[in-house]
């Protein structure tokens, strides 16, 4: 369960990385990010997350007000996740962190 401190600290950034800052937050927003997805999609593409722990995150950021998260009352039940106007204003942070490690990365290599 998130920590309550992160969300009422009084700290911008301490708030952000609460909302963001684990490692399947960002990896989840990013497929997402790509087309709306069902919960069992997801957990076929998240590498190595448990449904249980998926489940958490997906919850934490629907909260959050990252996600939407539209159930369809069908047999079987369908539940779909895609970005609010919050979670796409995420996106260019997260491409600037991939062009980051992307510069470093080449930098490492050449050692």
């Amino acid at each position: 369960m998130r920590d309550k401190r992160f969300r009422s600290s009084e700290c911008p950034m301490t708030r952000a990385v609460g909302q963001i800052g684990n490692k399947w937050k960002p990896i989840i927003v990013n497929l997402i990010s790509k087309r709306t997805l069902r919960f069992g999609q997801l957990d076929a593409l998240v590498p190595l997350v448990t449904r249980k722990v998926l489940t958490e995150q997906l919850k934490e950021l629907v909260e959050d007000d990252i996600l939407k998260r539209v159930s369809y009352s069908e047999t079987p039940p369908r539940v779909e996740y895609s970005l609010t106007d919050k979670g796409l204003a995420l996106l260019p942070i997260f491409k600037s962190i991939v062009e980051w490690n992307l510069a470093f990365e080449k930098k490492i290599k050449k050692r």
